[in-house]
């Protein structure tokens, strides 16, 4: 299998909301993190669990590549983003022919503030939750 049909098969797993679907792509023994996940996830059981409450949240969540995949044979980035667009890449270690360990990097602010959770940077909201937060007004911004 090569990269792109790896990378396929990833992003078939989150987009058809198919627990099993991570088996195409991933080892057994995989080791996820990403900005929600509050320590690395072990384990494909782990993976779809995670994936379980993503789809819960986003009914609609699909990842679509939006970018060059980058790969240097035992390594590899590949980007992706839509709709609550969330530009994420995803940073993989290759065992073989599957994923072994996957870190997720996105901007989890960015994504609040489109949820409405967050207020959008450089607003007065923005300000006001900094103060909230003991940081007092950044210089230069009014």
């Amino acid at each position: 299998m090569n990269i792109d049909e790896l990378i396929d098969k990833w992003e078939a797993a989150w987009s058809g909301r198919d627990p099993a679907a991570f088996d195409e792509s991933c080892l057994p023994g995989v080791h996820y993190e990403d900005p929600v996940t509050s320590e690395p996830l072990e384990g494909i059981d782990e993976l779809r669990r995670h994936a379980h409450r993503l789809w819960a949240a986003f009914p609609d969540a699909r990842l679509e590549a939006t970018g060059d995949r980058l790969t240097n044979g035992h390594f590899l980035a590949a980007p992706s983003n839509k709709f609550v667009i969330v530009h994420c890449v995803f940073y993989c270690e290759l065992a073989g022919e599957k994923l072994y360990r996957i870190r997720a990097l996105f901007d989890l602010y960015d994504a609040a503030v489109q949820l409405g959770v967050l207020p959008a940077r450089g607003t007065l909201g923005e300000r006001a939750l900094l103060m909230l937060r003991g940081f007092g007004l950044r210089a230069g911004r009014s």
